[in-house]
C-alpha cells in the first residue's frame, strides 16, 4: 500500500482537497447523463455510484481525519447509502493508506518529544493497521510485545473546519433545518474532539477492560500510561483476526454463537449497567482469538447515556409499551421525536412513521433468544431504510427529530445488529447479562 508523506492540515488546504473532489464528482455526473442514454439507467446510476464513492473516498482517506471518520460512521448504517459507497467507506475501519516512516517518525518526536527508540527496545516505523484518526505500529519493550498508536497530525486542530465543510452536505442529506440543528452537530464534534484525546481513551479503556472483564469470552489489552501521550497511546498487542476477517472464513455456527453473545453481552452490559457504551462497534475494533475469544480495542468513542434518554428510549424497547397509545405518544414528546410546534399532519405522520420503526428494530428485545443469522429481519431493516430515505413526506416537514443522544446510540446499534448478523449468530441470550 502507498504511504502518505503529507496530510493537509490547515482549513486552506483541506478545502482546496473537498473542492478537488467535488470537482470529479461533477464529472461523474457528466459522464452519467451520456451513460444513460446508452444503457439503462439502473446501470448508468451504477456506475455513477461506482465513481463517486471512489473518488470521494480517495480524497478523504488523503484528508484523513474527522471527515474521514464521519464517512466511516455513514458506512456502519447500510440503509442510507447505495452499496458502492458503504464498500468503499468501510475501508477506513482498517485499511486506508499510512504515513510515511519518515513522517512517523517526525510526528512521534512531536507528540513525545523523544525518538520511538529512546522509549522502546525496537520500534517499526511501517504500520501495521491505519485508519481514520490513527495508525498502529508494532514494538517491543522488556521482552513484550506492543502496539503502538500514533494520531495523524493536524486532526484534532481540523474538526470543527472539517466539520462545517460537511454542515451543508449533511443539512440536505438528513433534511434538517436551521440552527435548530446545531446540537446535532454539536454532539458530533464534542465526541471527535474526545476520540482524538488519547489520554482519556486511556482512561475510559482502563475502566471498561476493569468492569467488563468478567463478561465470558471476552479480552481487553492492557495500556501503559508510561509510553502514552495526549497523541499517542500504547497497549499490549494483542494475537487475533479482525472480526470481518474471521466472518468471511469462520464456518463454524457453533463458534459464532460464542462469540456473538460474548459481543451481545459485552454491550448490553455496558448499556444497561454501566449506562456508558463503546459507540464505535466496527469489525476494526475487533478481534478473535485463536482460543474463539472476543478481544475488544479502541475506546475512544464512548457515549454516556443520561437517565432522560435512557428510560424512554428503553421503554419503547417493551411491546406493551409501544402498544398502548398513552404511553407511546409521552415517550415519543421525551425523546424529541414529537415536539410541542408540529401540527396535527406531523404528529401522526411522525408517530405512525416511528411505530413501525420501533416495531422492527426492537424485535430481538421481544423474545428471549434471537436469531442474528435470520436474512429476513435484515432484509426487513433494509427496505424500510429505503423507504424512509425515499419518502417524499418526510422532506416536506421538519427533520429535526429526536433527542441528539440518538446519534450515537443508533450508531451503536446499527453497528451491533450489523456485526452479528455478519457473524451469522442464531442462538443468543438476550437478557443474559443481567446473570453476568
Amino acid at each position: 500500500m502507498n504511504t502518505i508523506d503529507k496530510i493537509p492540515t490547515s482549513k486552506i488546504q483541506r478545502a482546496s482537497k473537498l473542492m478537488q473532489t467535488g470537482a470529479k464528482v461533477g464529472v461523474n455526473y457528466v459522464k452519467y447523463y451520456s451513460d444513460k442514454l446508452i444503457n439503462s439507467e439502473v446501470i448508468a446510476r451504477e456506475r455513477l455510484h461506482e465513481n463517486n464513492a471512489e473518488d470521494i473516498y480517495d480524497g478523504l482517506k488523503k484528508m484523513k481525519g474527522s471527515a474521514l471518520k464521519v464517512a466511516q460512521m455513514l458506512s456502519m448504517d447500510k440503509t442510507i447509502l447505495p452499496e458502492a459507497y458503504v464498500e468503499k467507506f468501510s475501508l477506513s475501519q482498517f485499511s486506508v493508506p499510512p504515513l510515511s516512516p519518515a513522517l512517523v517518525l517526525k510526528t512521534f518526536k512531536k507528540y513525545f518529544k523523544k525518538h520511538p527508540n529512546d522509549l522502546f527496545d525496537t520500534f517499526e516505523a511501517t504500520s501495521v493497521n491505519a485508519a481514520s484518526i490513527g495508525q498502529v505500529h508494532k514494538a517491543f519493550k522488556d521482552g513484550k510485545k506492543l502496539a503502538v498508536k500514533i494520531q495523524y497530525p493536524g486532526v484534532a486542530e481540523s474538526i470543527s473546519s472539517d466539520l462545517s465543510m460537511i454542515k451543508p452536505i449533511a443539512v440536505k442529506m438528513f433534511n434538517l433545518k436551521g440552527k435548530e440543528s446545531d446540537h446535532y452537530f454539536q454532539e458530533v464534534e464534542g465526541k471527535l474532539v474526545e476520540e482524538t484525546n488519547y489520554l482519556l481513551e486511556l482512561s475510559q479503556s482502563r475502566e471498561v477492560a476493569m468492569r467488563c472483564r468478567h463478561i465470558p469470552n471476552l479480552q481487553f489489552p492492557n495500556y501503559y500510561e508510561k509510553y502514552s501521550s495526549e497523541r499517542i497511546i500504547t497497549m499490549d498487542w494483542m494475537q487475533g483476526i479482525h472480526l470481518s476477517e474471521y466472518t468471511a472464513k469462520s464456518k463454524s455456527r457453533q463458534n459464532a454463537n460464542i462469540i456473538g453473545q460474548a459481543l451481545w453481552d459485552f454491550y448490553m452490559y455496558q448499556i444497561h449497567i454501566l449506562k456508558k457504551v463503546h459507540a464505535d462497534p466496527h469489525p476494526g475494533n475487533f478481534l478473535v482469538s485463536a482460543n474463539t475469544e472476543l478481544i475488544a480495542l479502541d475506546f475512544g468513542c464512548m457515549k454516556q447515556i443520561p437517565d432522560d434518554f435512557y428510560t424512554p428510549y428503553f421503554d419503547l424497547a417493551e411491546e406493551k409499551n409501544l402498544n398502548t397509545p398513552a404511553i407511546f405518544n409521552q415517550k415519543m414528546i421525551d425523546l424529541e421525536i414529537i415536539r410541542s410546534d408540529d401540527t396535527p399532519e406531523e404528529k401522526e405522520f411522525f408517530s405512525v412513521l416511528f411505530y413501525e420503526m420501533l416495531c422492527l428494530f426492537t424485535t430481538p428485545f421481544q423474545s428471549e433468544v434471537f436469531d442474528f443469522s435470520d436474512g429476513q429481519f435484515f432484509e426487513k431493516i433494509k427496505v424500510f431504510g429505503e423507504k424512509f430515505t425515499k419518502n417524499n413526506m418526510i422532506k416536506k416537514m421538519n427533520g429535526n427529530r429526536g433527542s441528539k443522544h440518538f446519534i450515537y446510540m443508533n450508531r451503536t446499534f446499527f453497528g451491533l445488529y450489523n456485526l452479528m448478523f455478519d457473524l451469522k449468530a442464531d442462538r443468543v441470550l438476550i437478557n443474559n447479562y443481567k446473570s453476568l
